[in-house]
């Protein structure tokens, strides 16, 4: 089955409909400019283009959790660092049982890791609206 993710919204409604219940891994993370880069990628940071991602923080949540991406955006103010762009990914249960974040722990870890090595292509990043973004 595919799903159209065009927000945020549409994100939460795929996975409470998902036959085995999900839980949603969220990485923020924000944009960083390596101490080894040139001045050519210097200044296309500083124009807003280019950097490297650094994961921030993470979280994990059960769908019914959260009610909208501004709650989510809401909470992450209150417990963390500014950031440029959530990477989720969704978690499955099996047989009718949902994940605990015990069981998110370590895919959030790998999640973390992935993302530092710019392998970040099974994830949906969306940005501070709450849009998909598209990264290169």
């Amino acid at each position: 089955m595919t799903v159209n993710i065009a927000s945020f919204d549409d994100l939460l409604r795929a996975a409470r409909d998902q036959p085995e219940p999900q839980r949603l891994l969220f990485v923020f993370a924000n944009a960083v400019l390596p101490d080894d880069s040139t001045p050519e990628q210097r200044a296309r940071f500083e124009a807003g283009q280019g950097g490297a991602l650094a994961p921030l923080m993470s979280v994990d949540k059960a769908p019914g959790e959260l009610s909208t991406f501004a709650a989510l955006v809401e909470e992450s103010r209150r417990y963390g660092p500014d950031w440029a762009v959530v990477f989720v990914v969704s978690l499955p249960g099996r047989s009718g049982r949902a994940p605990t974040s015990n069981d998110a722990e370590r895919p959030l870890q790998n999640m973390i890791g992935s993302i530092k090595a710019g392998a970040i292509g099974a994830f949906i990043p969306f940005d501070r609206r709450g849009e998909p973004v598209l990264l290169s």
